[in-house]
């Protein structure tokens, strides 16, 4: 028989931290990181803000005893595997936290919030250095941003050689990891580096657009605590906050008139999508083997389809048909199962078209014929076309080059992505028709419109 409390027991994650009427930061998005990475997710509220993406109108403390006492009262009942800290106004606050936190002794991740996207002050000057003499010689993680680190290790950072400097200063001061953030340092690549005071290790991301990064760092810290709460070890905890923080700023909510927030539900929500792009696909391919005349349409290279989740971070989150569509001689198509990373050159239109229309989530490549494009245009669809003889010479010879160039140069020249894209090949390369779409749906009709009109 099945132990239910055990089998439904969730590790435990406390966020001690300020409220967000907005909803983008503090605990807010702490306890929608805490959901997302399947941990039961608590709170000591420290302070109350009115505020939302563009600014914060005004601060209400919580008493440090009242702090004190929500934070006992989970320990009391729920234990706690881990917790982090936010906001912290006062010194009052961070003395309090301090010594309820050494007496009970789980892991803290401190996130030494200090000024919002907005300007506003989340720590007061005086409470500085009693968060540095207090709450770091306890803490597991402490996560300082480019300006927070400035301001602890008193050393300007502008590259790579000065996050580490300041990240060994600030680990002198008593945490046993520091992670400083480069979220705000400029390049192409956003840039942490991470000292535990043996070696240094970084970790890069892309760096996506910083209209939704309300909330980052709440997130981040939440999602390292998260990890410590599931027992990964330390560098592991973070290099996995990492991946987590990537998802929820590329796929963050255009909402608000300033920062908007980053999508913590983004990483569930992408990783549930996964069993629904498989079994949509297998049902479109069982429709697509019934078209009469569909062999057709199959390149000599075969034919495939390409089916993204969500919110696709790289081609392993597209789902493409195994060994392609193939045609037999007796008429009709064979085709193995749909699965992840199964087509890189579909894979590569999807992630490029997406740059400029993230609705893009379907490419099947075609035979090319004239008649097809006729027909394809007659139904009002968006047709785009490259011209492969002149491709730069640095981008033919560079492997997985071409499609994002040829998506690049139809995006120049129409200023959307279209419907249908289209090259008349090269040498050694055979002509081919792609189809865009969000929907499974539209590819369908259009294959089926195609066959009849012939």
């Amino acid at each position: 028989m099945i132990d239910l409390n055990l089998y439904r027991k969730m590790p435990i994650a406390i966020t001690i931290a300020g409220s967000d009427s907005g909803g983008g930061a503090g605990i807010q998005a702490d306890l929608k990181t805490f959901a997302a990475l399947q941990v039961h997710g608590t709170t000591a509220i420290t302070s109350i803000t009115a505020q939302n993406t563009y600014s914060v109108i005004s601060v209400q403390d919580v008493s440090p005893d009242m702090v004190k006492k929500q934070i006992l009262a989970v320990y009391d009942d729920l234990g706690i595997d881990a917790g982090k800290t936010g906001m912290l106004h006062t010194s009052e606050i961070i003395n309090a936290v301090s010594e309820i936190v050494g007496k009970l002794g789980f892991p803290l991740v401190v996130d030494p919030v200090m000024i919002a996207k907005s300007g506003a002050k989340l720590l007061r000057d005086d409470a500085i250095n009693t968060l540095v003499k207090k709450l770091f010689p306890i803490a597991k993680v402490v996560t300082p941003n480019k300006f927070e680190a400035e301001a602890l290790s008193n050393i300007k950072i502008s590259s790579i050689d000065d996050m580490k400097k300041a990240s060994k200063i600030i680990r002198g001061l008593g945490p046993e990891v520091v992670v400083v953030k480069g979220g705000h340092i400029s390049g192409d690549e956003a840039i942490d580096v991470v000292y535990d005071g043996r070696e240094y290790k970084i970790f890069r991301s892309p760096r996506y657009s910083d209209k939704t990064t309300h909330g980052t760092g709440c997130s981040f810290s939440a999602a390292i605590a998260a990890y410590l709460a599931r027992k990964y070890n330390v560098i592991d905890a973070i290099k996995e906050a990492k991946k987590f923080i990537s998802i929820a700023i590329k796929y963050g909510l255009l909402i608000g008139k300033g920062n908007g927030p980053v999508n913590p539900m983004a990483y569930i929500v992408r990783e549930a999508s996964r069993y629904q792009v498989l079994r949509e696909l297998k049902s479109f391919l069982k429709e697509l083997s019934t078209f009469k005349g569909i062999e057709e349409l199959i390149p000599e290279v075969g034919m495939n389809i390409a089916y993204s989740i969500i919110y696709p971070m790289d081609k392993i989150d597209i789902a493409a048909v195994t060994g392609r569509i193939r045609k037999i001689s007796t008429g009709g198509i064979i085709y193995g199962e749909p699965e992840f990373n199964m087509s890189d050159h579909l894979s590569r239109y999807i992630l490029k078209a997406r740059e400029y229309d993230e609705r893009i989530k379907v490419a099947v490549n075609i035979r090319y014929d004239p008649r097809y494009i006729d027909i394809l245009r007659n139904l009002g669809l968006k047709i785009g076309f490259y011209d492969r003889s002149k491709e730069p010479t640095e981008i033919k010879y560079r492997e997985g080059s071409t499609i994002q160039w040829g998506v690049e140069y139809v995006w120049t020249k129409l200023k959307e992505i279209p419907d249908v894209i289209y090259h008349l090949g090269d040498i050694g390369k055979e002509p081919m028709i792609i189809l865009l779409s969000d929907d499974l749906k539209k590819i369908k009709r259009w294959i089926s419109i195609i066959l009849k009109s012939l």
